[in-house]
């Protein structure tokens, strides 16, 4: 079974890697986009409505909402819909698919030295 309190340690510590790396169809996520970090650190608890995520935030609906959609796109999380009710979670796979990636490169750079 899958330690869940651990990938999110180990997902927290390569948050700034991901954007250095991560780049899908021209979208990055920067070290600077403060929104798009923590709208993942706040599903790092679980799935959040679009609402619960607004709560948290100064900023208006739609401009959490075009967040939501870089992110989306981005493959970094997913949404389902309940009732009127559209709940947003962490893609664990796509997570745990580039900690995979950034660990087997830091093993081919050991084996070269």
């Amino acid at each position: 079974p899958i330690d869940l309190n651990s990938l999110l340690y180990k997902n927290e510590l390569i948050l700034s890697e991901f954007s250095k790396l991560l780049k899908k169809e021209d979208i990055y996520l920067e070290k600077s986009n403060d929104r798009k970090k923590r709208i993942l650190n706040l599903l790092k608890k679980g799935k959040l409505s679009a609402g619960d995520i607004v709560e948290h935030f100064s900023i208006s609906g739609p401009a959490i909402s075009r967040h939501l959609s870089v992110l989306k796109e981005a493959d970094l999380i997913f949404d389902t819909r309940n009732g009127k009710f559209i709940y947003y979670e962490l893609n664990t796979s796509v997570l745990e698919d580039i900690l995979l990636w950034i660990s087997e490169l830091k093993g081919e750079k050991e084996d070269e030295n």
